[in-house]
């Protein structure tokens, strides 16, 4: 017998068995017809799944967020191709040894924490600062292997689609974005996108990524020791509490004995033999490993900034230039720590040198705008910031913008700046946004400002109640309300509140006019405005 769909039962029931832990509180009628249109084969597994997300979708999603998430994560790492080119040899043997049809991408990023990931549709990075810590090709290949099974699985898929499940909604093609300081940065779908990396898989998928990766390995001739070898490091390193570790690969691909069990289990059904290739790898790291104490001095620098140690952050930076002056971050570096000692002239020279060896990077561009927006020149910030939003979508950029635009007097430029900072940002960059936004826009509509109510006494006496929900005390409060008179015709009026509402307030007023005492009545802010002009920051 088949459902309407033309999927038989049989095969929709294996659907259920896998999925039936989250379908205890979910109508069953709806719960099949969702299965009748999501009921999947994993292309790794050939196991059927519950998959709401279909394969077009997945691969839109990571073309439409592998820029923004490198930009987001510091990069691609382009001071060594010859690493990058070696990365993608490898990454494209395993991907042609899984048999599953994807348009794989690899890229190596500029960050220094160890960490590897995979988007839906085989779009997969991996970190300089892993690369650094592994010792073979195969252990690079089992890194790689991991990964590409993971985006061949579809295991973000799976969890997006048990999520949709349990909420009743089913999303299209949109899905919005660290370990990075560059990714809390970010608005929009470029903010939201990071949840496609920083999602956690389960224990089965982890141990699945595994199993087949090793298999993939042993296809492409790497001996799947490798594997079995990096798990051992990983469990030492998550036993020994390595917070650089903890802080990338380990937080998102937790490891365990029992995956060491696992590996070794599959390592032994496999094929012996096979290339470990420690030379090869050796070779391609060699210039890169030579980098390692210059990133080392940067990232020390990058971290002694935050902790508002600006001549120490400049030491550093300058030992890393000393070490490595091809690299564009360090010379951003010298650049903020210029910013913030308001040496413009001095952060704009510096941002020059590390546009002209990197120009595709967001961050340049940024603070080399606002180095001049502090300047006075708003021509060549307004130009900065743009370019810095056409590469990633940043708060600090749209900050930027808004006031600029509101200097100039371009009221409505400036209120759509802040709304994006306000809705998609966090911390006091997105407090102030949104007091900018209560002082322009609240006189233009204040009922989004402020709520509002009213209603009668015991007496009959319409009264009319506001509640400032802003941050900023408010003056001028002008409530236009309509109600049922004694005589039962529906009436409006009109009723001020004197003084100034802080912020929090309720306040409310008397307007002297009177009605059934259970009428009806509906109240809305028509006149409000900050009673002291927020200062900017």
């Amino acid at each position: 017998m088949h459902l309407k769909s033309g999927i038989p039962r049989t095969k929709l029931w294996g659907c259920f068995l896998y999925n039936k832990r989250m379908v205890r509180h979910v109508v069953i009628p709806a719960f099949l017809a969702l299965l009748a249109a999501g009921c999947a084969v994993n292309p790794v597994t050939g196991d059927r799944e519950l998959m709401l997300v279909s394969g077009e979708q997945e691969i839109a999603m990571g073309e439409q967020n592998y820029l923004p998430m490198q930009q987001s994560q510091g990069g691609r790492y382009d001071v060594d191709p010859e690493l990058t080119g070696y990365v993608q040899s490898v990454g494209n043997g395993l991907a042609a040894a899984s048999g599953v049809d994807l348009p794989y991408e690899f890229v190596v990023l500029n960050n220094s924490v160890p960490n590897a990931w995979a988007l839906p549709g085989g779009k997969i990075a991996i970190n300089r600062g892993l690369l650094t810590e592994l010792g073979s090709e195969a252990e690079l290949a089992a890194v790689l292997g991991h990964e590409i099974v993971h985006a061949a699985a579809r295991h973000t898929a799976q969890q997006m689609s048990k999520g949709m499940l349990m909420q009743g909604v089913v999303v299209a093609t949109s899905v919005a974005t660290s370990d990075s300081g560059y990714g809390d940065l970010a608005v929009g779908g470029a903010g939201a996108a990071a949840q496609l990396i920083t999602m956690k898989y389960g224990r089965s998928a982890e141990l699945e990524s595994d199993k087949y990766g090793m298999r993939y390995m042993s296809r492409a001739g790497y001996d799947p020791q490798g594997a079995v070898n990096l798990q051992e490091t990983f469990v030492r390193l998550s036993e020994g509490r390595n917070q650089d570790w903890l802080s990338g690969l380990l937080a998102s691909h937790p490891p365990s004995q029992e995956r060491v069990r696992e590996n070794r289990q599959t390592a032994n059904k496999l094929p012996p033999g096979g290339k470990l290739g420690a030379d090869s790898y050796k070779a391609a790291m060699q210039r890169t490993l030579a980098a390692k104490p210059a990133y080392e001095a940067y990232d020390k620098g990058r971290a002694a900034l935050g902790e508002k140690k600006a001549d120490e952050a400049l030491a550093l930076a300058n030992e890393a230039l000393s070490l490595f002056p091809e690299e564009a971050h360090f010379h951003a570096l010298r650049g903020d720590v210029r910013l913030i000692n308001k040496q413009y002239d001095m952060a704009v020279t510096n941002y020059n040198r590390a546009i002209d060896r990197r120009n595709d990077f967001f961050y340049y561009h940024l603070q080399r705008g606002i180095a001049k927006k502090e300047l006075g020149q708003m021509d060549g910030a307004v130009t900065d910031l743009e370019r810095s939003l056409e590469i990633l979508p940043t708060a600090p950029a749209h900050f930027a913008l808004g006031e600029i635009s509101e200097d100039r007097g371009l009221v409505n430029e400036a209120i759509n700046h802040y709304k994006i900072v306000a809705k998609g940002s966090s911390g006091e960059i997105q407090k102030a946004a949104y007091q900018r936004l209560v002082y322009l826009e609240m006189p233009l509509h204040p009922e989004s400002f402020i709520a509002s109510g009213c209603g009668a006494e015991a007496s009959g006496q319409i009264v009319v109640q506001v509640r400032n929900d802003t941050p900023v005390p408010v003056t001028g409060v002008m409530v236009q309300f309509r109600y049922v008179d004694s005589t039962g015709i529906e009436r409006q009026g009109t009723q001020g509140l004197s003084g100034v509402v802080a912020s929090g307030q309720v306040a409310a007023a008397r307007t002297g006019l009177t009605a059934y005492p259970s009428t009806r009545c509906e109240a809305v802010v028509t006149q409000a405005r900050p009673a002291d002009a927020p200062s900017r920051p």
